[in-house]
Formats: C-alpha cells, sequence, structure tokens
C-alpha cells in the first residue's frame, strides 16, 4: 500500500510538471518543407518602427539567447553555418503592457444550524456550505513578454516559419532558465 501511494505521488508530481511547462505556438508557410532544411545563420532584426514594444538586450542576454538556440538546434540536428545556409535565424523579444478584465466568484460564508433530535435527545448541528453569490469584476494591467524565433528562407527572403511564446513578468529582463524553457519549447515545434 506504502508503494502504490509513493507511485501516485510520483505520478501527479509528473503530471503537474508537464502541466506547468512553456507552451509555444507557431505559424508556418504550408507550401515548404521545414524538414528538409538543416543549416542556418544568424541575421539580426532591424526594426524600422520607432513605436516597437521590443526590448533592447544587452550583449550578454543575445548571447545567451543565441546560445540557447544554437544548443537545442544542434540537439535535434541542425548546424550553424555562414556559408550557404539553408534559412536565416532571427529572434525577437516584445513587452507590452495588457489590461485584463478579471471575474472573481464570490461566495457566502458557510452555516451551521442546531437542531433538536428527540429521539436521541440531543443537538445535531446541520452543515450548509457555503454558495456563489456572484463574480466581483475588476481590471488589472499585466505585463506580457512574447519571444519570437522566425526562420527565413535564405534563398527568397521570405519568412517560411515562426514560433513564439507570451508569458507574463513582472519585469523586462529574462532568466537563463526563462531562456531555455522559451527557446526550449520552441524547438520542439520545430519539426512538427
Amino acid at each position: 500500500m506504502q508503494k502504490m501511494k509513493w507511485f501516485l505521488g510520483i505520478v501527479t508530481l509528473l503530471v503537474v510538471m508537464v502541466g506547468c511547462g512553456t507552451t509555444a505556438m507557431v505559424q508556418k508557410d504550408n507550401h515548404v518543407d521545414i524538414r528538409k532544411f538543416r543549416t542556418y545563420a544568424w541575421v539580426d532584426a532591424s526594426t524600422k518602427d520607432t513605436s516597437s514594444h521590443s526590448t533592447k538586450m544587452n550583449d550578454l542576454t543575445d548571447r545567451k539567447i543565441k546560445e540557447s538556440i544554437d544548443r537545442n538546434l544542434f540537439e535535434v540536428g541542425w548546424k550553424l553555418t555562414k556559408k550557404n545556409p539553408d534559412v536565416l535565424l532571427t529572434y525577437e523579444v516584445d513587452n507590452e503592457k495588457e489590461r485584463r478584465d478579471r471575474q472573481t466568484p464570490m461566495y457566502s460564508e458557510p452555516t451551521y444550524r442546531n437542531v433538536y433530535s428527540p429521539y436521541s435527545r440531543r443537538w445535531i448541528p446541520i452543515y450548509y456550505p457555503s454558495e456563489l453569490m456572484g463574480y466581483r469584476n475588476s481590471t488589472e494591467m499585466v505585463q506580457e513578454q512574447t519571444f519570437t524565433l522566425s526562420l527565413i528562407d535564405a534563398e527568397t527572403d521570405k519568412t517560411i516559419w515562426q514560433g513564439w511564446t507570451t508569458v507574463d513578468k513582472n519585469t523586462k529582463r529574462m532568466t537563463d532558465k526563462e531562456i531555455d524553457s522559451n527557446v526550449r519549447a520552441i524547438v520542439k515545434k520545430l519539426d512538427r
């Protein structure tokens, strides 16, 4: 019995850990088979739009992001090259504040009522659980960070694949763990 409880605890922990991972979204050109590409080179994204929310990265964060992408791509069979790459890679990190409406359920207080039983000659407590009374509406400001990785066909200069993750953040900076989590989630979707 003890082993069964231990096993169920491990299974529950694994389910929770899998559910807490970063989720990536993908948009791709359906006329291009991504699986035929295996080499890439880095290009810098230059934005002409001055109103962009794109975060300017310091060189350390930029290197950490590129190292993480290089490592994860290498693990799935991609190779960094400077001569005749199949695709060109670029990434962006956008930070935006967003107003979100939130509905919080409101419940009544649970109550007890005592009833006298003439048969047992005792007072019996009866429990009445709380009831849903309605919802309280509120608005909050949330800092949202979107990390996007784009693949551009080196021959046609057209974007053929984009993967991105969006998370709520309190700061504009990314930790090494967050970088790896975002990159891993995006690269996992590359061969699908």
